[in-house]
């Protein structure tokens, strides 16, 4: 059993995680709003900068969405301002690759500026073992992540 100053702890951890996360949607609102898109469409930018090129499939499954007609409308709009590209599979002529237009996404990731200078600040306080432990929480919340994500989305 944990102790009281242990569980008030973990409470305080779990309020500020819930802040954080607040606060990141609502950056993640005024980023796309800047640049004049949707969250999904800067949430779209944000996975192919990460994680590269993609079949509109594999987009639709990271994003949540339906595949064919609500990817294609994010790819479209995605591709009408400039941000993405389609290109065919050099393997399979019958695939089609999204990939980022890189001049474009580093127009939009200018946005995101601000948060980086004060990350930046933040890890500039913090020891090489403390930046080893950040990373090694953070790695085991984001690999946990997607299965979440899939259980909120089979709730009732």
């Amino acid at each position: 059993m944990a102790s009281p100053d242990r569980e008030r702890a973990i409470e305080e951890l779990r309020l500020a995680i819930r802040r954080n996360t607040m606060f990141t949607v609502l950056l993640h609102h005024a980023t796309a709003s800047m640049a004049g898109m949707n969250v999904t469409d800067a949430q779209c930018i944000g996975a192919l900068a990460l994680d590269g090129p993609q079949t509109p499939g594999r987009l639709a499954e990271v994003m949540g969405i339906t595949t064919g007609g609500a990817i294609t409308a994010v790819i479209d709009r995605l591709e009408n301002a400039g941000y993405v590209k389609r290109t065919r599979d050099p393997d399979d002529r019958r695939r089609v690759i999204v990939e980022p237009v890189p001049e474009n996404v580093a127009r939009f990731a200018r946005y995101f500026e601000p948060i980086g200078r004060m990350f930046n600040e933040r890890v500039a306080e913090c020891s090489d073992e403390q930046l080893r432990f950040l990373m090694e929480w953070i790695d085991g919340l984001n690999t946990r992540m997607p299965e979440v994500i899939d259980e909120v989305r089979g709730l009732p």
